[in-house]
């Protein structure tokens, strides 16, 4: 007897307005701008543990079948972001401007 085929498998749902990996807690912006940074699914699995890598090509594979939707969405969250910022920058410019160096420093030691 041949066992038979997954032919379909959820790898990506929806919780409220954002998009995680299935049964984790990891959005799928994480997985994507991984990947639009040019790492290997291989380093993005180690980079989240409680990724397999199936989990990882599987979003990959979302992503690329729906790259015009994701990243308008991606756009729009970023956007949202941007928002929620304002007034940060608004109530304490300095503080600001050290949050957004540290987060410079941070991604030039991670490339």
């Amino acid at each position: 007897m041949t066992p038979a085929l997954i032919l379909a498998k959820q790898y990506v749902e929806q919780r409220g307005e954002g998009y995680y990996i299935e049964g984790t807690h990891i959005s799928l912006d994480s997985v994507v701008y991984a990947f639009l940074n040019g790492d290997s699914p291989e380093s993005i699995a180690q980079k989240f543990p409680l990724l397999s890598l199936e989990q990882v090509y599987g979003v990959i594979t979302i992503y690329l079948a729906n790259r015009e939707l994701i990243d308008n969405y991606l756009r729009e969250s970023e956007k949202e972001f941007e928002k929620l910022q304002q007034p940060l920058r608004d109530k304490n410019p300095l503080l600001y401007q050290k949050l957004k160096a540290a987060q410079l420093q941070k991604l030039n030691r991670v490339n």
